[in-house]
């Protein structure tokens, strides 16, 4: 994906060369994943010039935005001061939460729920059948890495970091799509539009779906929001307002998403793969704490999360 190397080596010129903070700039990070939907929808008008985000922000307020594979390295930009918010998975939010002790992160709105599933082969048909067989996920430690983990464990598999009864395997999503066509995949936890793709071009069906699960949130940095409220009052206020706009306006919103993605990621979604994924989606900007201390517990227990932390801190509205 050349438009992830490019937005990652910014960012890393960003960090390396300390640059000063340009107040009338917000950065924000996004995934190329129908789940990021108001991301793809505030990108998309960005990159067309209607700016709606940056109407809401003020004159003169440019809003940057940058794509990232998955949650744990949007949380390395944001902790290093390279973005100022990012639209990420509650399983990174949560990690970097615990790691800065709750100094570092906040989580300012909700997102979206739904659109993540395990999908497997032809050959599993029970959940014993998943024994002895390779499972990929997006990224060790992202939210669909500890669902999984977690679902697992609760039907008595031993899950390791290296293996176990059921191999977890850390794959980015475009790479599972070609393995699971190949057969060295035998399943995958993942989100839309992979989701729909793995069942409508490598013959996978989906043997659990997470229908209510918050699959992203958004969350910005201690520093943005203590440096610049307003600024972040104001991005919040208009996500809210363009949730309560694809909410209202669904196949508008769908077609937007889905061609800002052909943008990002070069390949159009064939239409009945959107058609199959969207209605999966829900979208809320409330921010979800009863699902997130429900998640919490679910890292624990699957390991990828040292131990509980209080969330108080975490959630705050600007």
């Amino acid at each position: 994906m050349h438009a992830l190397r490019r937005a990652l080596l910014a960012l890393a010129i960003l960090a390396s060369c300390g640059a000063r903070e340009d107040r009338n700039v917000v950065r924000v990070g996004h995934f190329p994943n129908l789940t990021h939907a108001q991301a793809l929808l505030g990108h998309a008008r960005t990159r067309a010039g209607q700016r709606w985000f940056e109407e809401r922000l003020g004159e003169g307020v440019r809003v940057e935005w940058y794509v990232f594979d998955a949650g744990p390295s949007a949380m390395e930009a944001l902790l290093a001061g390279s973005i100022d918010l990012a639209y990420v998975g509650p399983n990174p939010a949560l990690n970097a939460h615990v790691r800065t002790e709750g100094n570092d992160i906040r989580l300012v709105a909700g997102s979206a729920r739904g659109g993540a599933a395990l999908v497997v082969s032809g050959t599993i048909r029970t959940d014993a059948d998943l024994r002895g067989r390779r499972v990929a996920t997006p990224q060790f430690g992202n939210t669909q890495d500890v669902a999984c983990r977690a679902w697992l464990l609760d039907r008595g598999f031993r899950v390791t970091q290296t293996g176990g009864d059921v191999s977890v395997v850390p794959t980015a999503n475009p790479d599972q799509l070609a393995l699971f066509q190949s057969g060295q995949l035998d399943a995958a936890w993942t989100v839309e539009p992979w989701v729909s793709r793995l069942e409508l071009e490598a013959g996978g069906h989906v043997h659990l779906e997470e229908k209510e699960a918050v699959t992203t949130v958004l969350v910005a940095s201690a520093r943005f929001l203590a440096g610049r409220r307003e600024l972040a009052r104001r991005f919040v206020a208009a996500h809210h307002e363009l949730t309560a706009w694809m909410v209202a306006h669904p196949a508008e919103a769908k077609a937007e998403a889905a061609a800002e993605l052909l943008a990002e990621v070069r390949r159009a979604i064939p239409p009945e793969i959107l058609d199959r994924a969207w209605p999966r989606l829900s979208f809320d900007a409330a921010p979800p704490l009863a699902a997130l201390e429900e998640f919490q517990r679910k890292a624990v227990r699957s390991g990828l999360l040292e131990r509980a932390f209080p969330l108080d801190r975490l959630f705050e509205e600007p």
